[in-house]
C-alpha cells in the first residue's frame, strides 16, 4: 500500500495495537504455559492476525479519516474491522481446537476488546492532545458569552465557539427541563430562556448568541427582546440544514436583525404552481430595478423562464439589476429597457418586439409625503396612467397574466399615494371585465400588501443611518403602527398570486399583528448596542397624508379564502363602467394640476379616500435628554 508519512505511522500503530491486543490478552488471561509449550503456534496466530487486520483497516477505510478530526464515523469504521478480525480469531481457535492445541477460548472475547481500546482510545487520545495543544490556550481569553439552545445546533455551536478566540461560552439556557444542570462541552446549562436577564446579571455577560434554529420566530423575538432588554448584544446562527451540513462557523454568525423580530413566519409558495406558469415563456417586469421589481426578477431568475424583460426609468436602477444577473446567472436571457410606464410608444415598441406572456406591473410612486405636497400630480400620472398604458399595451397584444402591485395604503387612503394605488387596482378590475374593453384573454390581478423592510424609502434603512449618527431616531407619533414583510416575501407573495390568479381578483396577505414603529425603533437601539438613554426619541408628528394604522381590507370588503394559507381575496365593490373611458377623457384634456385639484379629483372616482391635508407637526423629544414639546411647521 502507498501511504503518506503520516497514514503509515497510523498503519504501524494499528499493527502494534494487534500486537497488544494479542499477547496482552494472552498474559492477562494467564496463559503463559499455553505461549511456551505452543510459540510457532501463537506466533503463527499473530502473524496472520497482524496481516488479516492490515488489510481488514484499509477495507473498512480507516486511513482515509485525518485522526484530529475523529469521530463517530471513524470509531464505526474501527469497530467494523475489529469485529470481522475477531471472526477470524475464531475460526483459527476452533481451527486449532481440533489438533488439541488451541489457546483459552476466553481470548475470542479479550483480542477484540484490548484492540478496539487501543485503536479507538489512540485515535481519541490524538484527537484530545492536538485540540489542547491548538485551541486549549484559548479557553480562558474571547469574549464571554451565553448560548441559548441546548439541542444539536447549540452543542454544534458549542464545539465551534471552543476553537475561536474571540468567544468563551460560559453557559447555556434551554427550556428543557431535563436538560438543567447538565453541562455540554463542561459547560452547564443554568436554566430556561425566562432566567436569561438573571444569568446575564450573575456572569457579567454582555453577547448572546441564538442557537435554535428550528424555534419559531415569536419564541426567537420574545428571547431577543429579553437579551436587548438586559443590556446584551444578540447574535444567531444559520438554520439547521446549514449546522448540520457543517457549514456552521464561528465567522458564519450574524448579529441579530430587525427582521428577526418580526415574530411570524415567512410566507412559503408553492414552486411547482410558479414553475408551471413562467415555464419557457417571456417575462416583463416594470419598475425592474426598484426594491419589489428587481426581488421579482431574483426570485424568477429560480425558475425555467424563457426570457426576462426589464423595464425602468432609472437607469442607475435598471444597471444594478442587470449586472445582478450578469454576475449571479448569466445563463438567463434578459433585455434591460428603459422606459416610463406613462408612454405609450415606448410601452407599444417594447411589447411588439418581446411579446411578453406574462407581466409583473410593480412601477410606482411610493413615498406618502413625497407625493403629498407638490407632486400629487406625478404620482397619479405614474401610478394611475402608467398602469392603464400598460395594461392597455398587454391586451392589445395577447398577454396572458397581469399582476399589479399594490399596497395597503389604497385601503380607505387618506393620502394621494394610497388613492392613485387603489383608482390603479379599479383600472385593473374594470379591464378584467368583458363589458369594458376587448380583453383577449388577459388575466388581471392585483396583491397587496403592507410595509416592505428595507425597501428605498422605508423606515429601517433611516433608523439605521440615524442610529449611525449617533441619533436622534425619529418616530412621527408614537401610536403608529405598520405591517411588516421582508422583500423576499413580498415578492413571493406575488409570484403565488400570479400563479393562482383566474382574473380579477384583489390578494391580500395574512401579514398577522401591525407592528409599533416606536418599538421597531427602540429594539434597533439596543439590537445596535445602544441603550435608549443613550439615543434620543424624537417624535415628529404625523406628515402629510400619514394615517396611525394601515388597513389591509376596507370596512366595505369582506375576504374570500384560497387554497395558500397566507392569501386571501378581497371583495371589493363593484368598479362603474366607463372608468376607463372617463379616465382617458381625463388624462388627455389635462397637461398639469395642483395638489388641491388633483385630491377633488381623486374623490370623484375614490368615494373612500378621506383627504388628511397638511397640518403643524408635533415634536416631542424622549430619551437621554430633557423631555419637551415644540410646535414646527411641515418641511
Amino acid at each position: 500500500m502507498n501511504l503518506p508519512s503520516r497514514q503509515t505511522l497510523v498503519f504501524l500503530f494499528d499493527l502494534f495495537a494487534v500486537g497488544v491486543a494479542w499477547w496482552g490478552g494472552l498474559l492477562l488471561l494467564g496463559a503463559g504455559p499455553w505461549i511456551m509449550a505452543d510459540l510457532d503456534l501463537a506466533v503463527g496466530f499473530f502473524l496472520v492476525l497482524t496481516i488479516a487486520q492490515a488489510f481488514l483497516n484499509a477495507w473498512a477505510g480507516l486511513y482515509r479519516g485525518i485522526w484530529v478530526f475523529a469521530s463517530l464515523p471513524d470509531l464505526r469504521r474501527v469497530v467494523h474491522a475489529v469485529l470481522t478480525a475477531s471472526l477470524l480469531l475464531a475460526v483459527l481457535v476452533f481451527c486449532s481446537v481440533w489438533i488439541g492445541r488451541a489457546p483459552p477460548w476466553e481470548v475470542m472475547i479479550q483480542f477484540p476488546v484490548i484492540l478496539l481500546v487501543t485503536m479507538g482510545g489512540g485515535r481519541a487520545a490524538w484527537r484530545m492532545w492536538k485540540e489542547y495543544r491548538l485551541y486549549g490556550g484559548l479557553v480562558s481569553q474571547g469574549r464571554p458569552v451565553v448560548v441559548v439552545g441546548a439541542g444539536t445546533g447549540g452543542a454544534m455551536l458549542g464545539r465551534e465557539l471552543e476553537r475561536s478566540p474571540d468567544w468563551r461560552v460560559v453557559a447555556f439556557l434551554d427550556d428543557d427541563r431535563h436538560k438543567w444542570g447538565r453541562e455540554i462541552h463542561g459547560h452547564p446549562v443554568l436554566g430556561g430562556t425566562a432566567d436569561l436577564p438573571r444569568v446575564l446579571q450573575q456572569l457579567r455577560v454582555q453577547h448572546v448568541i441564538l442557537a435554535m434554529p428550528s424555534a419559531q420566530p415569536e419564541i426567537l423575538s420574545h428571547v431577543a427582546d429579553l437579551a436587548v432588554k438586559a443590556g446584551a448584544q444578540v447574535f444567531t446562527v444559520p438554520g439547521l440544514d446549514d449546522l448540520m451540513s457543517g457549514k456552521v462557523a464561528v465567522n458564519a454568525m450574524r448579529a441579530v436583525d430587525i427582521e428577526d423580530l418580526l415574530g411570524r413566519e415567512p410566507v412559503q409558495i408553492d414552486s411547482r404552481d410558479v414553475g408551471a406558469m413562467v415555464r419557457d415563456r417571456t417575462v416583463l417586469i416594470t419598475g425592474a430595478g426598484g426594491s419589489i421589481g428587481s426581488e421579482l426578477c431574483r426570485q424568477l431568475a429560480g425558475f425555467p423562464v424563457q426570457r426576462m424583460v426589464l423595464l425602468d426609468a432609472s437607469e442607475y436602477a435598471l444597471y444594478t439589476i442587470e449586472q445582478w444577473f450578469l454576475d449571479h446567472r448569466p445563463e438567463i436571457e434578459i433585455v434591460a429597457l428603459i422606459g416610463d410606464v406613462q408612454d405609450a410608444d415606448r410601452l407599444e415598441e417594447v411589447f411588439a418586439a418581446w411579446r411578453p406572456e406574462l407581466v409583473f406591473h410593480a412601477a410606482a410612486y411610493k413615498h406618502v409625503p413625497l407625493m403629498e405636497v407638490g407632486n400629487a400630480w406625478q404620482a397619479v400620472k405614474n401610478n394611475v396612467l402608467g398602469t392603464l398604458r400598460t395594461a392597455q399595451a398587454a391586451l392589445r397584444h395577447g398577454v396572458d397574466r397581469f399582476v399589479l402591485v399594490s399596497t395597503d395604503k389604497a385601503v380607505s387612503p387618506t393620502n394621494v399615494m394610497g388613492a392613485s394605488k387603489r383608482l390603479a387596482e379599479m383600472v385593473c378590475e374594470a379591464l378584467q371585465n368583458p363589458a369594458s374593453l376587448d380583453r383577449q384573454g388577459t388575466q388581471f390581478s392585483v396583491v397587496r400588501f403592507g410595509n416592505v423592510l428595507g425597501s428605498t424609502g422605508s423606515v429601517i434603512p433611516k433608523f439605521a443611518e440615524q442610529i449611525a449618527r449617533g441619533g436622534p431616531v425619529t418616530v412621527t407619533h408614537p401610536e403608529i403602527r405598520r405591517y411588516f414583510m421582508s422583500i423576499p416575501e413580498a415578492a413571493q407573495l406575488v409570484l403565488q398570486a400570479a400563479a393562482m390568479g383566474r382574473g380579477g381578483e384583489v390578494f391580500v396577505l395574512d401579514m398577522g399583528e401591525p407592528v409599533k414603529i416606536l418599538d421597531l425603533a427602540r429594539n434597533m437601539i439596543r439590537l445596535s448596542g445602544y441603550s435608549e438613554d443613550q439615543l434620543d426619541i424624537v417624535f415628529t408628528g404625523l406628515r402629510p397624508g400619514e394615517k396611525l394604522f394601515e388597513e389591509l381590507l376596507a370596512d366595505t370588503e369582506k375576504t374570500v379564502r384560497t387554497a395558500h394559507p397566507k392569501l386571501r381575496i378581497a371583495c371589493s365593490r363593484p368598479v362603474l363602467d366607463g372608468l376607463v373611458g372617463e379616465l382617458e377623457a381625463w388624462f388627455k384634456s389635462t397637461s398639469v394640476l395642483c395638489d388641491e385639484d388633483v385630491r377633488r379629483a381623486l374623490l370623484r372616482w375614490v368615494p373612500e379616500y378621506t383627504p388628511m391635508g397638511t397640518r403643524p407637526l408635533l415634536r416631542v423629544v424622549e430619551g437621554g435628554g430633557d423631555r419637551g414639546v415644540e410646535m414646527r411647521a411641515p418641511g
